[in-house]
């Protein structure tokens, strides 16, 4: 492609803003908050805007700053009292509930003031193990209003998950529920906790339970477990001021969410995080005080940290809080929300968009869904069928469904498409380019030298910017071990991501860098081959792994979800093979390939490809307490014995 079309490609004024943000980050990134200071208001301004010293680096120095104020305040100074800061809904119970601005900033001062008459002092860990509704996210807002710094953990994890998660923030305050529901099965939080409180023993100042079941079977341990209501009184004669922050000073922990083996505990201030998801809020996604935004995502994963509060509270717009699933107990929920609420804005997982698909386009048609303006989907690839289905079928080509990606660590969007400053031609597949203020690169990672356009190598980024975790909670080291000094002699964020760009500067990533499959001399991602699988007519969703093989190195194995209406057979099964050898090439080799009913997937939707190599290979199997459905290992187990059966396998 030659440079005059590549130019035409990305609008002048977008590849001039990321320039700006490439030549100097440091002027770039304060620029941005002083342009931000309508909605985002500073105590006192910074002293300088960055600074790297001794391996540490810091975002807008000696600034003070609260994003609790921001977020409810100020809104509320800037007349917005009247207007919805949420709308909680509950799949599970059909309840509804709304809560404005002014609403929310007296709920937020009285959980403050009672945070405050407990003990909790600036600083200290808070744990919060609740589902997606308004009392969790005020809990976090008014953690963060009195300087504490809140640990939300998935109200979804097991006893074991949870006691790592305490054990590696220290908190000493937890926020639980009597129980929870999942598809009307109970989901007994409060016995979790418990339980997490046996493996992990250590001495807890208290735990506060919402009773929300009303259930009276619950185990409260005297002086320890105390009722919200207990908790609320708490507040009488305790102030519910704003603790004015540093901006270094931190806001939130949040443990990656587990596709490798290890959690490391992310760490996100209250200065840096807020100018970064503010800023990504308008150039990528044009958040407005007049949106409408759903954001499908759990409290509990940077996403609804980002996205579902605070993004979206500090545009001063309402956002929808939905705790359940997209299909129970109408198969509906989510087109039913878009239209009653008249969205304008929906965030949704490629698993969530495959989990549409599943279902079928029935459940969408059945509603109005022009309300619609735009469609953001990350978390994994996009996969281009996926795309086809939201984008052509159901949406009609009337809308863009937007593909991008992110890390827990980046707090907000790596690599996207701006379409709060143009709307660049949508490649399917790719997550289009480096955001404005971030600066990327794909280098070899043995080398750290760059990849030509159309090679695989390592997503890299050149310099911190503001939404970056700056450390891991209590383990800098490791830090910087894992990201800054990964890649030999050079001093790049290495994310992990392995990716290859175009001659347009389009990103496409084809897993992470212990994903990517060595076929004798070729090297090819993951998700090439499962966007392959899932273009055939007849498959929803695929998983596929690299296992050793004593001629190759390294050959693909896939686990295939096929769409309703479809049955496994050998025949179809010779069918995907072969349409997998014709459109990518003889060269990859997969040695096996079954069809099950379900991949296992993090919480957060995320394929653990790791799962089924270790099956593959009988390796242990490691901390299994992120994974969203057990009974899917079982069918992974299956599905490798039944190749060991046919001789596949040895």
């Amino acid at each position: 492609m030659n440079e005059k079309t590549k130019k035409q490609l990305i609008p002048l004024h977008v590849s001039r803003f990321k320039k700006l943000g490439e030549e100097d980050f440091e002027s770039f990134w304060e620029e941005a908050a002083l342009k931000a200071q309508d909605e985002i208001y500073w105590f006192r301004k910074w002293d300088k805007v960055f600074s790297w010293d001794e391996d540490i680096f810091k975002w807008y120095i000696g600034g003070i700053t609260n994003i609790c104020y921001n977020c409810v305040d100020y809104n509320v100074k800037k007349g917005r009292a009247g207007r919805a800061a949420f709308i909680a809904e509950s799949g599970e119970t059909g309840e509804v509930n709304v809560v404005t601005y002014g609403q929310l900033l007296a709920m937020v001062k009285k959980y403050a003031s009672a945070l405050r008459g407990m003990g909790v002092k600036k600083g200290d860990p808070v744990a919060i193990y609740l589902p997606t509704c308004i009392e969790s996210v005020v809990t976090m807002l008014a953690c963060a209003r009195v300087g504490a710094v809140h640990v939300a953990i998935f109200a979804g994890f097991s006893g074991k998950a949870v006691a790592d998660r305490l054990k590696l923030s220290g908190a000493k305050f937890i926020f639980t529920q009597d129980t929870g529901s999942r598809r009307g099965k109970m989901i007994p939080l409060k016995k979790t906790i418990d339980q997490s409180l046996e493996i992990y023993s250590t001495e807890i100042k208290k735990v506060i339970v919402l009773n929300k079941s009303k259930n009276k079977e619950i185990t409260m341990i005297r002086g320890r477990d105390i009722y919200w209501d207990e908790f609320l009184e708490m507040g009488k004669g305790s102030s519910s001021v704003v603790e004015k922050m540093e901006s270094n000073e931190p806001l939130f922990l949040l443990p990656t969410s587990g596709t490798t083996a290890t959690p490391k505990v992310t760490v996100h201030c209250h200065g840096g995080y807020q100018i970064y998801i503010h800023s990504m809020g308008k150039w990528i996604y044009n958040l407005r005080e007049s949106d409408v935004w759903f954001c499908t995502s759990d409290i509990g994963w940077i996403v609804g940290h980002s996205y579902n509060v605070y993004g979206p509270l500090l545009c001063g717009c309402t956002s929808i809080l939905y705790d359940g699933t997209p299909d129970y107990p109408g198969n509906d929920m989510w087109w039913d929300i878009i239209e009653r609420n008249q969205v304008t804005g929906l965030w949704v997982s490629p698993t969530g968009v495959r989990g549409l698909m599943k279902i079928g386009i029935n459940s969408a048609q059945k509603h109005d869904l022009g309300s619609v303006e735009r469609i953001f989907s990350a978390g994994e690839v996009l996969n281009p069928p996926a795309w086809h289905w939201l984008q052509e079928e159901v949406f009609k080509n009337n809308i863009a469904v937007i593909d991008h990606m992110w890390q827990t660590e980046s707090a907000g969007p790596l690599i996207g498409n701006p379409y709060g400053l143009s709307l660049l031609p949508i490649k399917p597949g790719s997550a289009a380019i480096s955001v404005p203020g971030v600066e990327v690169d794909i280098v070899n990672e043995k080398t750290g030298h760059s990849m030509p356009p159309g090679e695989k190598g390592i997503l890299v980024i050149k310099n911190p910017f503001p939404g970056l975790t700056p450390t891991l909670w209590k383990e800098h080291k490791r830090y910087l071990l894992e990201y800054w000094e990964k890649i030999p002699s050079t001093r790049v964020y290495y994310s992990g991501d392995a990716a290859y760009s175009d001659d347009d500067g389009y990103i496409w990533f084809v897993g992470r860098s212990d994903e990517v499959i060595k076929i004798a001399a070729h090297r090819i991602g993951t998700i090439e081959i499962e966007n392959v699988l899932m273009a055939h007519p007849a498959v929803v969703e695929s998983g596929v792994s690299g296992v050793p093989d004593e001629l190759k190195g390294q050959v693909a194995c896939a686990f295939v979800v096929l769409k309703n209406g479809y049955t496994p057979s050998e025949e179809l099964k010779k069918e995907l093979l072969l349409y997998v050898r014709k459109t990518i090439g003889p060269f990859v080799v997969i040695r096996g390939l079954e069809f099950v009913q379900m991949l296992p997937k993090t919480r957060s939707g995320k394929i653990m490809r790791r799962i089924m190599k270790a099956i593959w290979t009988k390796k242990d199997l490691g901390d299994l307490s992120t994974i969203e459905e057990e009974a899917s290992v079982d069918e992974i187990i299956d599905a490798v014995k039944k190749m060991q059966k046919e001789g596949i396998i040895h």
